[in-house]
Formats: structure tokens, sequence, C-alpha cells
């Protein structure tokens, strides 16, 4: 009966986080937020706005995961498991569009230039 009411007890038990830790996260994530809409409001251009814009996206969204999904104290092998796939993914998509600018230089130079 006493190891019952041990496991109980043990259960019953759960770790509490400092509201301060999540209030910390909320003020970073507003002030990613403002810099996100800073990039808007100075109007940059081009590939320097589209770095700037996924850049701050990434944080914010690695933040949420990381913070309010309690991933920050999972074990390792579960982040690998969620954080793998895309950043390969990523990979692939840079591997592919250099290939693709490859073969329309290629094209280019193969059908315009005499």
């Amino acid at each position: 009966m006493k190891q019952n009411t041990k496991i109980k007890i043990v259960a019953a038990k759960s770790e509490q986080h400092p509201i301060s830790m999540y209030l910390k996260v909320w003020l970073l994530l507003f002030v990613l937020s403002a810099c996100s809409y800073m990039v808007d409001y100075f109007q940059f251009q081009g590939v320097l706005r589209w770095t700037l814009i996924l850049v701050f996206m990434f944080l914010k969204a690695g933040l949420i995961i990381m913070v309010f999904m309690h991933l920050a104290w999972e074990r390792m092998a579960v982040k690998l498991l969620l954080f793998l796939p895309p950043i390969a993914i990523l990979i692939f998509i840079a591997l592919m569009s250099s290939e693709a600018d490859y073969v329309f230089v290629n094209r280019i130079m193969s059908f315009f230039n005499p």
C-alpha cells in the first residue's frame, strides 16, 4: 500500500516554470514583431526585405516552439525528429534553385548566342 501512495504523490507533482520566463519570451516576441513591422515601415526592398522578414519569422517560430510548446525541455531525439526534415527540405530547395539558375543560363547562352 505504501508503494501505491508514493507513486500517486510523485505523479501528482508537476514542474511549474516561472511566469517571468513566459513574460520575457512574450516581450521578445513583441520586439521581434516590431522589428518585422519596421522592415515595411523603412521600405526595404528586394532580397534584404525578404531575408529580414524570414529571419524574424523563423526566430519567432523558434521561440514559440521551444518555450510555449515546451520543446526546450525535451530530449535531443525529439528535437532532431522535428527539425531535421525541414532543414533537409531547405537544403534541397537551395540545391534545386542553384541548378535551375545553371540550366537557365545555359539555355540563354545556347539559344540566343549564335
